[in-house]
């Protein structure tokens, strides 16, 4: 598990978790991946890290978001994971938001907005919740957004 962070206040442990998300960003696009980076957060510990890796892994469920849960669910010994907060540096697309709701997720920090395929807002409104869902996931954007939409304009300037 990732040491935690020593913040000054609610903001700087959310930019404290947001930069270790970056730096697991880097490792996907160290990886050839698209960089995104996920970290999920209980009571101030790191209980799971992802990072993108649908090419390397064979496998289009798994960004960044899905790899955190996984690893969490399997580190908790449980697929909910109540009271949690998941930090990523792109808003999360429908798929991922839907396996935010459903693995009992708080709440949800993102850096930058996805304007093709957000559902935290740029596109879809999945997140914060939807009403009729059984359980209410709050989000909020914009945490280091523009270190973290550079990291992905980077990373796309170098493929074109």
């Amino acid at each position: 598990m990732s040491e935690r962070p020593v913040p000054r206040s609610a903001d700087s442990l959310d930019e404290a978790f947001m930069r270790q998300a970056i730096a697991l960003a880097r490792r996907a696009e160290a990886e050839g991946e698209v960089p995104v980076g996920a970290v999920l957060v209980a009571d101030g510990e790191v209980i799971g890290e992802g990072w993108n890796r649908p090419i390397t892994a064979s496998d289009p469920t798994a960004h960044a978001e899905i790899m955190a849960l996984r690893d969490a669910g399997q580190r908790m010994k449980n697929y909910r994971l109540p009271g949690t907060t998941l930090y990523v540096t792109l808003e999360p697309c429908p798929m991922c938001a839907g396996a935010i709701v459903h693995s009992r997720v708080s709440r949800v920090v993102f850096g930058a907005t996805d304007p093709k395929g957000g559902a935290a807002g740029s596109v879809f409104n999945l997140l914060p919740s939807d009403e009729r869902f059984n359980h209410y996931v709050q989000a909020e954007g914009g945490v280091l957004s523009e270190a973290c939409a550079e990291l992905l304009r980077a990373f796309f300037r170098s493929r074109r």
